[in-house]
């Protein structure tokens, strides 16, 4: 995980960080200037508890059995139909799609971005209106922040990352998308992850955790915990958009990012050594 000056600014976290390493130092000097001076053999024991004393570790929420798959209802021809499209073809498929109602106002559908050999899979909610523009996800100044996050988990956005949508038409007025929108989309989700086959999920915001967990838990309750969807490790934290309504929550999502690449890294691990 990157902690660079740049990367922390982005999130506005550089004054959190600077301000723990000054009280850490103001402690340390503190301790330092009233400690007596030891002794070599003290210096001995010191170091000797140090090295067994146990490295304190972010403790996870507890885990706890996975939620019921989320429910789906939609029309069987037509996610057959999906689920046997090559990559290539979902854009032009989502384009010519009235299966909802959001194919009314939308300039284009949004499908998703990146490296189809990426290992992360980043799913947010809906397009916005810049999205529907340009026919990229995560572009403004979400998209602005989003990549900050992706850097910092040592990433780069188009080649280690795969960029999507629970659905691909934009809602009006950029609402929340609707039960039977993401109904609709979910045959194009569903068949993306299975050409992706992605090491990693990363859930942006309540709408994408809930369509993946099929869980109505709030997002802080699903924070912290590895979800599973079709095999595949699932990590919530929240949407870019949010964060820019609510500063204070960087820090959790710095939370979420780090638990997530350790997962990832613990994954990649255990396959290796198999």
């Amino acid at each position: 995980m990157r902690l660079d000056k740049d990367y922390l600014m982005e999130l506005e976290l550089d004054s959190h960080f600077a301000m723990r390493e000054s009280m850490h130092e103001a402690v340390t000097s503190t301790n330092n200037a009233n400690a007596p001076v030891a002794t070599p053999k003290a210096k001995v024991a010191t170091a000797a508890a140090a090295i067994a004393r146990p490295t304190p570790q972010i403790i996870a929420k507890a885990p706890t059995a996975p939620p019921a798959a989320p429910p789906i209802v939609i029309d069987p021809a037509r996610a057959g139909s999906i689920a046997t499209l090559a990559f290539s073809d979902l854009s032009n498929n989502a384009n010519a799609c009235k299966a909802c109602g959001l194919c009314k106002q939308r300039k284009q559908a949004v499908v998703g971005s990146g490296s189809t050999n990426a290992p992360w899979l980043f799913v947010g909610e809906a397009p916005g209106t810049e999205e529907d523009d340009t026919g990229e996800p995560f572009v403004g100044q979400a998209g602005k922040l989003l990549d900050a996050m992706i850097i910092s988990l040592g990433l780069k956005r188009g080649t280690d990352v795969y960029l999507t949508n629970v659905v691909k038409c934009r809602p009006p007025g950029n609402r929340p998308p609707q039960v039977d929108e993401i109904n609709s989309c979910a045959p194009y989700l569903d068949r993306q992850i299975d050409l992706l086959q992605p090491k990693m999920i990363l859930a942006l915001g309540k709408t994408a955790i809930a369509r993946l967990t099929g869980s109505e838990e709030s997002l802080n309750n699903l924070r912290g915990r590895v979800h599973t969807y079709r095999g595949i490790p699932v990590v919530a934290t929240f949407h870019p958009s949010y964060l820019l309504l609510r500063l204070p929550e960087k820090l959790k999502a710095w939370e979420d990012l780090t638990f997530a690449r350790r997962e990832f890294n613990k994954r990649i691990l255990a396959t290796a050594t198999l």
